[in-house]
């Protein structure tokens, strides 16, 4: 699968050497490319395509990378390339759904250099921000951070706290984020419109570099972090207005083996009324793990209707 480097961000909005007192080229180097071939009988093809590419940023002297995950699940086929142009194949070693990291072991040298890991924990609104993807100077990009909050995906996803820059990199999937000290502090998850100060806003959201570090070991470890996994329901909601409107339902998931259907909205879980996207998932996890029983209620064409959804395990391999 090829992807089109002819590209490039006008110069103005380009790192420049002389703005950093790290080795920009150095930091730029560490991104690399992710080709992914998925076949078409897995659970995410419909959803995420079988062909998809993105970044990722090599963390490790061994080469380890560190991606978003849903560009490397049911990955049969990955590809490296890096900014020199050397093609590693490589394995898809972990993905955490709570986080959203993915990890890329590759299978050959990629002979770059490993981007030292920073924090996000004192970076404030209004930060001068720098995302890096694979292709250099030509496609990174002098950003701001415009927001730090809490972010519900309807995939059943929720981050206490998620980075949003602006403007957005036209490929942000697995994009670095890179601070002013030349260290990574976030991987790029999704292209967002971000309100501010009265005005919408386009731009990205990243994946805290923080959440990784408690994980790491296992995930090398085990493909995955250590402990139970948490319920899911295959039930795609959106926030429409205050109300929680289901808008999609995964072929074959609990929700709809129970009888939920587009359209629903949702009411309570287990009898506890949820007015938010990241509420109703936590009360959904609260109730214990994998393959414990939801209890819904929903609305329906004016009516009330009772539904209980489980399954037997809660992640996609």
């Amino acid at each position: 699968m090829a992807e089109s480097t002819e590209w490039a961000f006008p110069e103005r909005v380009q790192p420049k050497p002389e703005d950093f007192k790290f080795d920009l080229d150095r930091v730029l180097d560490a991104a690399v490319m992710l080709h992914v071939e998925v076949p078409e009988d897995a659970f995410t093809a419909s959803i995420l395509g079988t062909e998809r590419a993105g970044n990722g940023v090599v963390i490790r002297e061994d080469g380890l990378v560190l991606t978003i995950g849903y560009l490397i699940t049911e990955a049969a086929t990955i590809w490296l390339t890096t900014n020199s142009g050397s093609v590693v194949a490589g394995h898809p070693l972990a993905y955490d759904q709570t986080t959203g990291f993915g990890l890329v072991q590759p299978l050959g040298r990629l002979g770059v250099p490993a981007l030292v890991r920073g924090s996000c924990a004192l970076r404030a609104v209004g930060d001068e921000v720098l995302v890096i993807g694979h292709g250099g100077r030509a496609h990174s990009l002098k950003a701001t951070v415009i927001a730090k909050r809490e972010f519900a995906g309807y995939w059943e996803y929720v981050l206490d706290e998620a980075f949003f820059t602006a403007p957005p990199h036209p490929q942000w999937g697995g994009a670095g984020l890179v601070g002013a000290d030349g260290k990574l502090i976030g991987i790029g998850s999704l292209f967002v419109q971000e309100s501010v100060g009265g005005e919408t806003v386009q731009g990205n959201m990243f994946v805290p570099i923080d959440l990784l570090e408690p994980i790491l070991a296992d995930m090398l470890a085990l493909g995955r972090p250590a402990g139970a996994p948490r319920p899911w329901l295959g039930m795609y909601t959106t926030d429409d207005r205050g109300k929680l409107v289901v808008g999609g339902i995964a072929k074959g998931g609990p929700a709809a083996r129970a009888g939920v259907r587009v359209g629903d909205m949702v009411l309570e879980v287990g009898g506890r009324r949820v007015n938010q996207l990241a509420d109703l998932f936590r009360s959904v996890w609260r109730l214990g793990e994998a393959g414990v029983e939801v209890p819904l209620t929903l609305a329906r064409e004016g009516s009330l209707v009772a539904r209980a959804c489980a399954r037997p395990t809660a992640t996609i391999s």
